[in-house]
């Protein structure tokens, strides 16, 4: 099989025109999330990580960070929109288990589901980005159209 026979395990490119929308929600968010990891490090990087106990956060928060740049760039630009989908549900999970089951077990299930509103909604975007593809306006859908 031609190396371009596997480009549907990363994104086949099919899809609806809209779900360039989806895309550009989810790889926006985590463009934006990854930027500020960088440019308030105290709050939202290395200082967010070692208060809430990940090892090594002066390696773990510029890795994370550097993951949900680039990652949600490709989101946008809808290029390897299954791999991006990937490492950036495995940071969701991360996020999710560090930060709002230790919140849902303090504050109970009505604050934790007010905090947890955009970590759910990027969760099921990329759940929904890696069943149904970058879509039809996307340089996967570009990239497959050439491999065929």
């Amino acid at each position: 099989m031609r190396a371009t026979g596997y480009l549907h395990l990363i994104s086949d490119g099919r899809g609806a025109d809209a779900n360039v929308f989806v895309r550009i929600l989810v790889g926006s968010v985590f463009l934006s999330e990854g930027i500020q990891k960088f440019l308030f490090p105290e709050a939202l990087g290395v200082g967010r990580f070692a208060k809430i106990g990940i090892p090594a956060p002066e390696i773990s928060a510029p890795f994370v960070g550097t993951v949900e740049f680039v990652a949600g760039g490709l989101l946008l630009l809808g290029l390897l929109t299954r791999l991006a989908a990937i490492l950036l549900l495995i940071d969701i999970v991360v996020a999710i288990a560090t930060t709002k089951l230790p919140m849902l077990v303090a504050k109970g299930f009505w604050a934790t589901a007010h905090e947890a509103r955009t970590d759910w909604s990027m969760l099921l975007g990329l759940v929904f980005l890696l069943a149904a593809g970058a879509g039809s306006r996307s340089l996967d859908a570009r990239l497959g159209a050439r491999g065929t």
